[in-house]
């Protein structure tokens, strides 16, 4: 589907996850400068290359689609290192009362993978070693996304080979793929709380549960 070679180095290391949280690898897909495209793993949360500590960098995993243009975290990944970013689902919280949060699981109402805007960025230590990391792009909400105020930018096909592109850097052209899905384009289900901490993780995960007068579920 993204028509990408893969890095050697997930054919041994790379295992499925249901449940990715911050700090933990996602898979990538970006052009290189000779037009080849290729699927590896970054550390989810951005780490620009002129930072001294990495530890000191903090609230990355998203960035805003209003700023990311301009915000000096993102401004060169923005100009040069754009990323795709697929995954089968990705998990929202609505808020029910005070201290009281349900997940859902969101897809694509057609089946396909989801597909995030997202940028990348190296950075390197005093010995050599590079760390590979990336952040997704987020945007209000769309009408597909009643219980959140933010989404994740979501990719269709036809605008991936623009946002991949390394030599596009008018900003203008690209600012306008960062708006809400529209209507019908994603699907949700309400998922168990176990999605609350990282160290579970199966498909069970993922599967839809019954809520007694759910007014927000729309997905079998």
């Amino acid at each position: 589907m993204l028509h990408a070679g893969i890095d050697p180095e997930l054919v041994d290391t790379y295992r499925p996850s249901w449940n990715i949280g911050p700090t933990s690898r996602i898979l990538g897909v970006y052009d290189h400068r000779d037009g080849a495209r290729e699927l590896a793993a970054f550390s989810w949360g951005l780490i620009p290359r002129w930072a001294k500590d990495p530890s000191a960098i903090r609230s990355t995993f998203n960035a805003r689609a209003e700023t990311v243009a301009t915000k000096p975290m993102f401004r060169a990944a923005f100009a040069g290192s754009r990323l795709l970013v697929p995954v089968d689902a990705f998990y929202e919280w609505q808020t029910l009362a005070p201290k009281v949060k349900q997940p859902y699981a969101f897809r694509r109402a057609d089946g396909a993978p989801i597909v995030f805007a997202g940028l990348r960025e190296w950075w390197k230590d005093a010995e050599g070693n590079v760390l590979n990391s990336a952040t997704i792009i987020t945007t209000e909400a769309g009408p597909d996304m009643p219980i959140h105020n933010r989404q994740p930018v979501v990719l269709e096909p036809e605008t991936w080979d623009l946002w991949l592109d390394p030599s596009m850097t008018d900003v203008e052209k690209l600012q306008p793929l960062l708006v809400p899905t529209i209507r019908g384009t994603l699907v949700r289900h309400p998922v168990s709380r176990d999605v609350g901490n990282v160290r579970n993780n199966g498909p069970e995960l993922v599967e839809a549960i019954a809520l007694e007068g759910d007014p927000g579920q729309n997905s079998a």
